[in-house]
């Protein structure tokens, strides 16, 4: 006599679940890289400001340090050389634009100083880098 058990079932790996993970983690990485800190110069204590937020369009970075060093992109330079870096830095890139970073303690005349010097390369697209202010 023939015993019929039924039709055996066979086994299967169900995909859904996986794919759900791995979006959780896809959208995990993104925000993690989101996230970064664009801040390519050197650490400066920066002021704050209530609406601080991070440009990421910008390629080209600027520091001011407290004591008058003038930093573009860690290579420290004087103040008359700027504009003439800027420009060359300027064409390697479609539209470039500076994160300009001030220490805090930095005199308004200097920052003047370097904001002329940027203007005469021919960029207008300055974005100056704060940190958000700690609301008690």
């Amino acid at each position: 006599m023939k015993v019929n058990l039924g039709t055996q079932r066979r086994a299967r790996i169900e995909i859904l679940p996986l794919i759900d993970i791995v979006f959780l983690l896809l959208v995990f990485f993104i925000y993690a890289m989101l996230s970064m800190a664009v801040h390519r110069g050197v650490s400066v204590n920066l002021p704050t400001s209530s609406s601080a937020k991070i440009e990421r369009e910008l390629l080209l970075s600027v520091t001011i340090k407290d004591n008058g060093d003038i930093l573009l992109d860690n290579n420290r330079i004087p103040l008359k050389d700027l504009a003439r870096l800027l420009k060359l830095r300027a064409k390697e890139q479609d539209s470039p634009g500076i994160l300009l970073f001030a220490d805090k303690r930095v005199s308004c005349q200097l920052l003047l100083h370097v904001l002329d010097q940027i203007r005469m390369a021919g960029l207008s697209k300055i974005s100056l880098q704060t940190i958000m202010e700690s609301k008690p």
